[in-house]
């Protein structure tokens, strides 16, 4: 990462914007459902979107010919670039940070896996200890704790040894440790109704995962506030038409935010085009599950202490179980709209604005609108990542040229 001085002003000309952020503009020729105009961002969020020709920034970064959208947020991830959130040190999570941002992600949930409480305690702490760093990199917005608390049936690539009931006892010291902004849980399990009840009182997302429940407890769950499903389709019991179970109750609840890991591997494009129809972009939340090889070569690597082997595209415990992806947001978007035929004027909200609203922060994140986060993605035509902004600074930039002014912070 770069050492410089932070930029207090930032303006992205030209840029080809979501139409309903910029109304008053001209449409973009050619560019269904985007206009052309600027967005300016003072300090860490965005002052105004239309046309700001006439003001004064600091910088001005040249977004010609590029898709100006709100920052990708990723609620799903365990690592990437040989590091993972159970390291629980500073260094892995600003390198998870740093690559993140490479790929337009401005925020992401540091994700755990099943483990001993006291190392799911320990990556928490790492968080809470991390709070407001400021880096060359996507923000943390807080913890995803994936499991302890799922079903022997489904443990995916949880390492099944370290499953156990709900603990009220530890999920007070894991929210007194740092910011749990979401549990994945089984909704089945005995004690899972308390935990609920506790974690909704803390403002804690609740979320259904690797779970063998049946319709009927997934019906009772949503009612006790459970919002979300984690990889949908992925450690679920699937749907049958006499036993719609949880699969069914994902598609069906229009309460339930559809967490997908779009890289055609986890779930077949078909499947992907389904969920798409039956929850909309609304409520469809596109995740990683990428894990620390994700930006390294096909190899041999670790996930919660299990061996895991890469290869084409694929990542897969030694009986086979697919651990975690090596995917990325930007390829998850790409996929999504090739699997549903959504043009990126349709899709791109299940990158930024679903996840931060499953999140209850839609009020901050997720739109080009004035007095939120300046957290912007650049795509070029192919939806190649072009630039991330984080916060009114440039973390990543492909063509330096773009940028007016150099005292930026820029990744390497």
């Amino acid at each position: 990462m770069n050492n410089s001085v932070a930029l207090s002003s930032l303006q992205l000309r030209h840029g080809l914007l979501p139409a309903e952020f910029a109304p008053a503009n001209p449409p973009a020729t050619g560019q269904a459902g985007f206009v052309t105009g600027d967005v300016l961002a003072v300090g860490d969020k965005i002052q105004h979107v239309g046309d700001v020709a006439s003001a004064t920034a600091q910088a001005v970064l040249d977004a010609t010919g590029c898709f100006v959208l709100p920052g990708f947020i990723d609620l799903h991830v365990h690592g990437g670039a040989g590091y993972d959130a159970m390291d629980a040190t500073p260094e892995a999570l600003a390198q998870m940070a740093h690559f993140f941002a490479r790929h337009g992600v401005t925020a992401f949930l540091a994700t755990t896996m099943t483990a001993p409480h006291d190392a799911i305690l320990a990556a928490v702490a790492a968080v809470g200890q991390w709070g407001e760093t400021i880096t060359t990199g996507a923000r943390i917005i807080g913890v995803h704790v994936e499991g302890p608390y799922i079903s022997p049936k489904f443990p995916g690539a949880q390492p099944a040894a370290y499953i156990r009931p709900p603990s009220l006892r530890e999920f007070a010291e894991l929210v007194a440790a740092g910011p749990v902004r979401m549990i994945t849980l089984a909704p089945e399990v005995d004690g899972a109704a308390a935990l609920i009840a506790a974690a909704r009182q803390q403002g804690v997302t609740v979320v259904w995962g690797h779970t063998n429940a049946t319709y009927e407890e997934c019906v009772q769950a949503a009612e006790r506030g459970v919002t979300q499903a984690t990889h949908t389709y992925n450690a679920m019991s699937g749907l049958h038409h006499r036993k719609p179970g949880v699969l069914g109750a994902t598609l069906a609840l229009d309460q339930i935010y559809a967490q997908l890991i779009a890289d055609n591997i986890h779930v077949h494009p078909a499947a992907m085009n389904v969920l798409a129809r039956c929850k909309g972009v609304a409520r469809t939340v596109l995740i990683t599950d990428a894990m620390r090889a994700a930006g390294l070569p096909d190899g041999e690597y670790e996930l919660g202490g299990q061996p895991v082997t890469v290869s084409d595209g694929s990542c897969r415990l030694t009986d086979g179980t697919l651990a975690g992806s090596i995917l990325t947001m930007e390829r998850a978007l790409v996929n999504f709209m090739a699997a549903t035929g959504l043009p990126l004027a349709a899709a791109w909200p299940a990158t930024s604005r679903t996840p931060a609203q499953s999140l209850g922060l839609g009020p901050r994140y997720g739109a080009l609108t004035p007095g939120y986060q300046a957290d912007l993605v650049l795509l070029d035509a192919t939806c190649q990542l072009m630039a991330t902004v984080v916060g009114g600074q440039v973390v990543y930039l492909r063509e330096s040229a773009r940028l007016s002014n150099r005292s930026t912070l820029i990744s390497s």
